[in-house]
């Protein structure tokens, strides 16, 4: 029997994911978690097969409990399940060593079928995002996307310089490369464009 733990924020989609995977002979629902923080603290606990998680969720989001739980000393295979078909989400769950993921659109019978494949050592990912994987890599090295995500948080060019102990006009620099590289005009649209790529943390 394929033990599971469901991890999703939405009340009834958690509800009608757990009804549809034990209507299946060799599977069984264990346990379901509303948040990433939850979801970690079954896994620990259940030590299950399979952990079903959605991305985007209270106090920890899937990704990164994704990356807690590939740190663990037993072997619980995770699914993504999410609406997110968005090339950074997908290159930072292959870093957090996810066995699939899937879009909330596919067929339901898909799902039990990729469980299955996942449990016989196989990966399983939903072929829009194969085809963007290559095209769509982040271009900004860590230290632009750390000023950016400081732009996002609403600090000036002062604050980003002090807080990271460069001048005004390297900061002035980055911001100007990371424009260049994302082919846009203005701070708004890079967060923008980073924000809808997935590439934030």
């Amino acid at each position: 029997m394929i033990q599971i733990v469901i991890a999703e924020d939405q009340r009834m989609m958690l509800g009608a994911l757990g009804s549809l995977l034990n209507l299946e002979d060799d599977m069984e629902v264990v346990g379901k978690a509303h948040n990433g923080e939850e979801a970690i603290e079954l896994v620990k606990k259940l030590q299950p097969d399979v952990c079903i998680m959605d991305i985007e969720m209270p106090e920890k989001t899937g990704l990164e409990a994704a990356e807690e739980i590939k740190l663990l000393p037993f072997d619980c295979k995770v699914i993504i399940l999410t609406t997110f078909a968005r090339t950074g989400y997908f290159q930072r769950a292959l870093k957090a060593g996810v066995k699939g993921y899937l879009l909330k659109d596919s067929p339901s019978e898909e799902l039990a079928d990729s469980i299955r494949n996942v449990m016989s050592g196989l990966r399983v990912y939903a072929p829009e995002l194969m085809d963007d994987l290559y095209s769509e890599e982040n271009p900004l090295t860590e230290r632009e996307m750390e000023v950016l995500g400081l732009v996002a948080d609403g600090k000036n060019t002062k604050d980003i310089a002090a807080e990271l102990t460069i001048t005004a006009g390297t900061v002035r620099n980055y911001i100007s490369t990371i424009l260049d590289k994302l082919q846009v005009t203005n701070r708004i649209e890079a967060i923008r464009q980073s924000k809808e790529k997935g590439w934030f943390k």
